[in-house]
């Protein structure tokens, strides 16, 4: 595992002792707390494992956990199946050539394109690599835009018109996709590709900062959305993994009026 990888480790533990409640867990409070959260030794006890070792393991030094100690910690940390699916993803985090921007299969730029609903085609790091018409009449034309701006992050966070799309649901949408690109992020930590967008999107979204250093994580999955044309109009949208690529999502909107 790379140093960036450990450290990205070590952080999402740290995030995660942080916000637990000794007294939810039913732990003795003997001494004053300096800190929010758990102690190292409080975790290392709850996870059965050496005190020692799980500092190394929350600075990033160079530790391997095994399958069996990365449950215990999900166990001990009280983690969501989100957040237990990143911790499995962290632990296992190989060495990682730079960032590159993928490239869409022909054929599965041909199925989107030839699509009547609203659909477009989505990388590691959220950038919109391709689209149909429909949705380009839904979100913006992408294909006027520069390449660094066709980013699923910079239109919702940056742009007046991802805010008045989403209406008064704009914030929840808002930090669920940033706890989406966090789990991303995680994996490629120290990439240039991955640090420059966080960078931008802290300097140009308030919001983004509260939402980033929480170090929420979550997975995409299908869902109900209201968008404002600006009439209120609800969509059903779903995402799926191109099998071609799987580092490809395929995002398909369907209104859901008069069904």
């Amino acid at each position: 595992m790379p140093d960036s990888a450990r450290a990205g480790l070590g952080e999402f533990l740290r995030s995660r002792r942080e916000r637990l409640s000794p007294a939810a867990l039913g732990l003795p409070d003997r001494r004053r707390r300096r800190t929010p959260g758990l102690r190292r030794e409080e975790v290392a006890e709850l996870a059965g494992i050496g005190v020692d070792w799980y500092i190394r393991l929350e600075q990033g030094r160079t530790v391997s956990p095994s399958s069996a100690t990365v449950e215990a910690l999900a166990s001990a940390l009280r983690l969501d199946d989100a957040e237990r699916a990143h911790l499995r993803a962290l632990a296992r985090n190989p060495a990682r050539t730079p960032f590159g921007r993928e490239q869409v299969p022909e054929a599965t730029r041909r199925l989107v394109e030839g699509l009547t609903e609203p659909a477009y085609v989505t990388g590691r790091r959220w950038d919109v690599l391709a689209w149909n018409r429909a949705a380009a009449a839904l979100f913006t034309d992408f294909g006027a835009l520069p390449e660094a701006d066709r980013n699923v992050l910079v239109f919702l966070l940056l742009g007046e018109r991802g805010r008045r799309l989403f209406g008064a649901g704009w914030a929840a949408q808002a930090e669920h996709t940033v706890a989406q690109f966090r789990a991303a992020h995680d994996l490629w930590a120290g990439d240039p590709a991955f640090t420059a967008l966080a960078v931008r999107l802290r300097s140009g979204c308030p919001d983004f900062a509260t939402w980033w250093d929480r170090h929420d994580v979550g997975r995409s999955g299908p869902g109900r959305k209201t968008l404002y044309r600006p009439a209120p109009e609800e969509f059903d949208y779903a995402t799926f993994q191109v099998a071609e690529d799987p580092a490809l999502r395929l995002t398909i909107y369907a209104p859901t009026s008069g069904r």
